[in-house]
């Protein structure tokens, strides 16, 4: 090939991998703003469905304003922190809790002989949500997160009035096999969450995802949840993560001071 045309085919490719990437550029900074509003939605509608909020044919954003309300608070007290004390990186709006964990300021280690959800690290600080709507059971939504076999899992547990019973449990995230620790996502058992004990009278753990079918005529029925068939690990890595995120090292502060009637 002569080096003229050599020159002008080499002038050509790079010309076409300008303009490629000068499209690809602008099609991604385009759809910025369509990709973050497709995530709220999305963490809006998963905190609809812990809460059960049926949002179906509405305008989920107004199913969530009225209704919900978003708080940060503090781990390590249970306190809320102040609105005036909430920077960018804490905006609640935006809060990404892989990100707060991974932050230096804002994250924190867990010593390994505590880390029973297999995090390693955590945040100082989350968002909660507080139900509005005092005809609905729902009081307080979690979001928790850990381990199972492949992925992390985070999830949203709505509790009660009384602070110890499920009315609403989802994972919004995982990457478990598909047919068996993919089973978080089956509606009928996150339907089977309902209406469980995940704190006794004393206020400590006591749920437990069993092997099998839970046996109902025993009287710790109530706070014992079927396992997911052949997930083992899963259902061990569901259990985990509740322990530890319904505990001192996680929201135990905070349901404290809300059994004794303390908000804020």
């Amino acid at each position: 090939m002569p080096d003229e045309s050599m020159k002008k085919t080499i002038m050509v490719a790079l010309a076409v991998c300008i303009a490629c990437s000068v499209l690809v550029s602008t099609a991604a900074v385009s759809l910025q703003g369509i990709q973050k509003e497709n995530i709220a939605l999305d963490r809006i509608r998963n905190i609809l469905i812990a809460a059960d909020l049926p949002a179906e044919g509405k305008d989920i954003r107004k199913v969530y304003e009225n209704n919900i309300e978003p708080r940060m608070i503090d781990l390590t007290t249970g306190r809320v922190v102040d609105d005036k004390k909430i920077i960018e990186r804490l905006d609640i709006e935006r809060f990404n809790i892989p990100a707060a964990a991974g932050d230096p300021d804002f994250g924190r280690n867990i010593p390994g002989d505590r880390d029973i959800a297999g995090i390693k690290r955590m945040p100082r600080y989350m968002v909660i949500y507080f139900m509005r709507n005092k005809e609905k059971s729902g009081k307080v939504i979690l979001p928790v997160y850990g381990k199972g076999l492949w992925s992390t899992m985070y999830g949203l547990i709505a509790l009660a009035d009384d602070l110890k019973t499920v009315t609403g449990f989802t994972f919004y995230a995982h990457a478990e096999t598909p047919g068996l620790g993919g089973e978080v996502d089956n509606p009928k058992w996150k339907e089977s969450w309902k209406g469980k004990q995940v704190l006794d009278s004393e206020g400590n753990v006591s749920i437990r995802v069993v092997k099998g079918r839970v046996d109902n005529s025993r009287p710790e029925a109530m706070s014992r949840v079927d396992g997911l068939s052949g997930a083992t690990i899963t259902s061990r890595g569901v259990e985990n993560l509740l322990h530890f995120w319904l505990g001192e090292q996680g929201y135990g502060p905070l349901l404290n001071r809300l059994r004794e009637g303390l908000y804020g």
